[in-house]
């Protein structure tokens, strides 16, 4: 699938299974915690999923384990791969994101979320309130990775 973003650039989406081999270099999660979504409060993006960039020697899945604990304290239960997709800024780079949803298994309180603020839980987007609402949480492409993980039957509100 391929679209075009609110900042004009082309977006390129392709669904992905666990058979598939995650090579995104930044990572994306869609968390469910006892059956509400998982999201982080950004110190300045505010309320989105936890995500964030691949370090070097890490695997794709290691990051989003990672990345999903530094910024909520979730300990991941199940982890599934269900998509990727590029952006091709407009300066002609790219960057590919691998997207998982993730079944948490317990959320650890911790003392430092680094840049963030820790878990937030919602039923759905549309219950935060939108002056609290990132813009990465209203974008295009990780709009369809939600209803893609609806779609598989791994949420439901």
């Amino acid at each position: 699938m391929e679209f075009v973003d609110k900042d004009n650039r082309r977006v390129t989406m392709q669904f992905k299974t666990n058979n598939d081999e995650p090579n995104g270099n930044h990572v994306l999660a869609i968390p469910i915690f006892r059956k509400q979504l998982l999201f982080t409060q950004h110190k300045q993006r505010d309320i989105e999923f936890p995500g964030g960039k691949v370090e070097q020697g890490e695997s794709s899945q290691q990051a989003i384990e990672r990345e999903l604990f530094e910024e909520t304290g979730a300990i991941a239960d199940d982890i599934n791969y269900i998509a990727q997709y590029q952006v091709h800024t407009n300066d002609g780079s790219k960057f590919a994101k691998d997207v998982y949803v993730i079944d948490v298994k317990e959320i650890q309180n911790k003392n430092d979320y680094l840049e963030t603020k820790g878990p937030e839980l919602f039923k759905r987007i549309d219950d935060i309130s939108e002056a609290y609402q990132s813009y990465l949480i209203q974008d295009d492409a990780i709009l369809k990775c939600l209803e893609r993980v609806i779609e598989l039957g791994y949420y439901s509100y």
